[in-house]
């Protein structure tokens, strides 16, 4: 089962960059708030120092159900936090249709929420800094068809906002279930972290790869810069590229469940 990612248009980046401003002078959620205070609607974020949630239903409109987004706890730069969701097909949707990315954010996502010079980023590939991340979660015993994993976005500049399409994106899958596929085709394998990994290639407007582990895992501690350089002396990405945007979530196709992360960190240089 493969899904599609839709290209966002220019009117939908427009809408996205509203609403993210109108949270933003809204007010942000404290952090260490639980799951008493989750948030569902479409696009909420909770701010979590340099990172924040965000209940991204980015493919709603291909199903029945919701997901909400609430975070536990916060101490420096690792974080706590939880989804829960429900999704089925509706009349326009199908099994390869991804429904909603509910993820943390690192950086920039079609735009900049938090401020900038905390994130740390961007960051030129070429330049090899250390980007030291560590996720440790838990799934649900049944948790339907869904992959967990990172979302890393690519600009040809460092001055990327949000009006700017990305021109590559990485996806690193660390657990799937239900039979859930990334997008495109496989283009080759390579161990990194101590385990082998699948590389897929498709487009979508943007170049999108996804390294899927072949083994699950619920733990992981990875430097961002050993995939970006497998794809670099693979000739498939350029040193010159930029990278403003770290996000680590769940990817829901169907059924029911949660994902609860008990922490997440990411560290720059």
């Amino acid at each position: 089962m493969q899904h599609r990612r839709p290209r966002l248009s220019r009117t939908a980046k427009s809408l996205l960059a509203v609403s993210v401003a109108l949270a933003a002078a809204a007010g942000v959620t404290v952090a260490q708030a639980g799951e008493s205070s989750r948030k569902c609607t479409a696009l909420d974020t909770v701010t979590l120092g340099k990172y924040y949630l965000n209940d991204n239903l980015w493919g709603q409109d291909e199903g029945t159900g919701s997901q909400c987004v609430w975070d536990n706890s916060r101490s420096g730069s690792t974080i706590s936090w939880g989804t829960s969701y429900t999704w089925a097909n509706n009349s326009k949707g199908s099994d390869s249709d991804v429904k909603s990315y509910a993820s943390t954010v690192l950086g920039w996502h079609w735009g900049w929420k938090v401020d900038k010079a905390s994130t740390g980023l961007p960051i030129r590939v070429g330049d090899r800094k250390k980007v030291t991340t560590r996720w440790n979660f838990s799934l649900s015993s049944d948790p339907g068809t869904l992959d967990v994993a990172y979302d890393l976005w690519l600009h040809a500049k460092n001055t990327a906002d949000w009006q700017d399409q990305p021109t590559d994106e990485i996806m690193i899958w660390l657990n799937r279930q239900g039979g859930a596929g990334p997008l495109g085709t496989r283009y080759g394998s390579v161990s990194l972290g101590g385990t082998m990994w699948d590389i897929y290639r498709g487009n979508i407007g943007w170049n999108v790869y996804s390294f899927v582990r072949r083994t699950n895992t619920t733990g992981a501690t990875l430097d961002i810069d050993d995939f970006t350089q497998g794809l670099v002396r693979r000739k498939l990405l350029s040193n010159d590229k930029y990278l403003p945007g770290i996000e680590a979530g769940s990817e829901v196709f169907k059924g029911s469940g949660r994902l609860d992360t008990k922490s997440y960190s990411v560290d720059i240089g």
